[in-house]
């Protein structure tokens, strides 16, 4: 029992002597310490307030995309991309290499749905508009489908006939975008020169 006592005096004097550094540090803090930590907290304070505060009448709204095309990267991006697949897939068809050609194919089509989600409708300067979604439905359900059914059936000449029929159409709608100087043809050489489009090629060579 008198040890127990004894214990208990000794832990109340270190808590009174820890208490007594520490009041004493507080009192020989640098002067301004406890006036800035206040003055931050005000602020902080006066920020949230501010944040919640409701607008003035006759304060401007900020603008909101009222499309994707303000949180993407612009049209013309994506459409290097389809640039990159469509040219690729020229040779890939070429050489017959048809699991080549129905990957560059795929691409192509994902691309182009990017591009037009990015912008659907395209105004021209005589007050129309351009339905890019309508024409490339369209044309995945001609040119892209004739072009897929080719690579499908292995029919190299189908397969370049209807490459150059959507080169055709795709040159249709830059030219009823005003851009007529967008003006695509077959590749000369692909896209891409790491890769090696003959499907019997050795590896390594």
């Amino acid at each position: 029992m008198k040890k127990s006592t004894e214990v208990r005096a000794s832990a109340l004097i270190a808590t009174g002597f820890c208490l007594g550094l520490l009041f004493n540090a507080v009192m020989h803090w640098p002067p301004g310490v406890i006036e800035i930590r206040a003055g931050a907290e005000e602020k902080s304070t006066q920020a949230l307030q501010v944040t919640n505060a409701p607008s003035a009448p006759n304060a401007p709204t900020p603008p909101v995309p009222s499309t994707i095309s303000g949180l993407l990267p612009d049209q013309s991006h994506a459409m290097a991309d389809v640039g990159y697949h469509f040219a690729n897939l020229w040779f890939a068809g070429d050489k017959e290499n048809w699991p080549l050609a129905k990957y560059y194919l795929q691409g192509t089509r994902s691309h182009l749905s990017w591009a037009v989600r990015i912008h659907p409708v395209r105004p021209t300067s005589t007050g129309g508009q351009v339905n890019l979604n309508g024409i490339l439905q369209a044309m995945d359900g001609s040119q892209l489908a004739d072009i897929d059914t080719a690579i499908t059936n292995k029919d190299t000449a189908a397969f370049k006939t209807a490459y150059r029929q959507t080169l055709e159409m795709c040159y249709a709608c830059h030219k009823a975008c005003e851009k007529a100087y967008l003006r695509p043809q077959v590749p000369s050489a692909p896209s891409v020169s790491i890769l090696n489009f003959d499907p019997n090629a050795a590896w390594p060579e």
